[in-house]
């Protein structure tokens, strides 16, 4: 690991200790040196930019959950010392609501999942691409995305969330790596999204686990067709878009692949979020599949429903 500490002895690694030094060590000042002062952070919600921003948001998200623990599942990732690294790091965090962005606390716990997309290159990380479930965190406060939306809303927080319109170019400009298994994969999501759902059939395990936002974990292909026909039904005419795609095939791990990737268009179908709308929408997405003899054996995908349904809300509100 060129230009890295020598403590960390590869890029999961890297990724994994700061990861629980940061978070679990509450060493929030290390963020001084592992992010870059640029830094950009895109989520669902929108972006932030600068390490004084990442330092402001980890420092709120303790404060609502202090006791959160972060375990690192798995690091899929691709890229060398020279150009830098991207990696996919997908998460389950524990932790306890005291109160905050999620209303007052209710000292309940709850399990969520976060999938995070770094570039770095020379002990820090330049670019950032986040995913939280945050609509298993409202499910399990009793919440209902449409209505944890809407308490943003009436809080006065009216920013939209993100899309390529608002988003910003930062130092990362490459789209993953070739191997063989990000192929694989990006072939059966781009047949999903053109309502070839067979391909589950075809393609999936039948004794395959699945995680799926709201935090629903399952297991069989019935809970796979369910989630992509109410996604894809809700935005019949979006367009799909593959932005970071990765594969790997590592001793003791076996085939992975790691896949960022969007839906772009309007709310013109029944699905997952009600009557059509007709508001436009951008949905960030993310995947991480495990294959193994008969097809994918893990799946987890993440988008984040509160960002989709304020992203509605707002809009409804407008064109009353």
């Amino acid at each position: 690991m060129k230009n890295f500490d020598p403590k960390y002895k590869s890029l999961p690694d890297y990724i994994l200790k700061c990861t629980a030094q940061i978070w679990e060590g509450r060493d929030i000042a290390a963020l001084d040196w592992h992010y870059s002062e640029d830094l950009v952070v895109r989520t669902p919600a929108g972006i932030s930019q600068g390490n004084g921003a990442g330092k402001a948001n980890t420092m709120a998200t303790l404060a609502e959950f202090p006791d959160r623990q972060l375990l690192g599942e798995d690091v899929i990732w691709c890229g060398d010392d020279e150009a830098g690294f991207l990696s996919s790091h997908r998460i389950v965090s524990t932790a306890t609501h005291r109160g905050g962005a999620f209303g007052q606390a209710t000292g309940i716990k709850v399990t969520f999942r976060t999938i995070a997309d770094t570039f770095c290159h020379g002990n820090r990380v330049w670019d950032e691409w986040l995913i939280r479930d945050n609509g298993a965190i409202a499910t399990q406060l009793g919440q209902t995305t449409q209505a944890a939306a809407q308490a943003l809303i009436n809080s006065g927080d009216v920013a939209f969330p993100l899309t390529p319109n608002s988003d910003v170019v930062g130092p990362y400009n490459g789209v993953g790596n070739g191997n063989e298994w990000g192929h694989k994969h990006a072939k059966i999501l781009q047949k999903i999204m053109r309502a070839e759902f067979g391909v589950i059939e075809d393609e999936y395990d039948r004794a395959c686990h699945l995680a799926y936002p709201c935090g629903v974990e399952a297991h069989g292909i019935d809970t796979a067709k369910e989630f992509f026909i109410g996604l894809r039904s809700a935005f019949p005419y979006a367009s799909f878009k593959i932005e970071h795609q990765i594969g790997r095939h590592d001793p003791m791990l076996g085939a992975r692949s790691a896949i960022r990737w969007s839906l772009t268009g309007k709310h013109e179908g029944f699905g997952r979020y009600g009557a059509p709308t007709g508001a436009e929408v951008h949905v960030m997405g993310v995947s991480h599949v495990e294959f193994g003899p008969w097809g994918v054996r893990r799946e987890t995908t993440l988008i984040d429903d509160i960002a989709i349904w304020k992203q509605i809300l707002l809009q409804t509100i407008v064109q009353e």
